[in-house]
């Protein structure tokens, strides 16, 4: 499962990657910060399609594991999040260090641009906004998600429907 509710841990997806043959580990952590755009940010709370945000998780692994000659390990966490908590983490294993920290680039930047998960973001001033993933990526108020977020979804489903990445 690529998606968790529970706290993420490095060490037990370098674990899922390491072997003998494989002498470079790259990772990356994506955590909460406390600002955005010049705003104090309070917390997160992350959401997701489950179903087609694990089948995308999986293709994108694939990709990676097929294109550099390493492996990959990558979850994300939903629900909500404080400050400092750890929102993705990745971990990539390689023969080289080039193809670890390629594929764990690769990782992230697909994870983001194709992945159906929605971060709502909660201000100090008080005000409230979600960001989409990928093409759907802007940020809307929170008056006006769930209209956005049902044809989102329903765009993503048919995306999916017919086999497009």
């Amino acid at each position: 499962m690529f998606l968790k509710s529970t706290p993420l841990e490095i060490g037990t997806l370098v674990a899922q990657v390491e072997s003998p043959a494989r002498g470079a580990v790259a990772s990356f952590l994506g955590t909460v910060r406390n600002h955005q755009d010049g705003r104090n940010v309070l917390r997160l709370e992350y959401s997701a399609y489950a179903p087609m945000a694990e089948v995308e998780c999986a293709r994108i692994v694939a990709e990676a594991e097929d294109r550099w000659d390493c492996a990959v390990a990558l979850v994300h966490r939903i629900g909500t999040l404080e400050v400092g908590d750890t929102a993705v983490a990745i971990a990539a294993a390689s023969a080289h260090r080039e193809e670890a920290f390629a594929a764990c680039r690769y990782v992230i930047e697909e994870v983001k641009r194709r992945v159906p998960i929605w971060k709502r973001e909660f201000f100090g001033d008080g005000t409230v906004e979600w960001v989409g993933s990928g093409e759907a990526g802007e940020r809307v108020s929170a008056e006006e998600p769930r209209q956005r977020g049902h044809e989102v979804t329903q765009q993503l489903i048919a995306r999916s429907d017919r086999g497009d990445n």
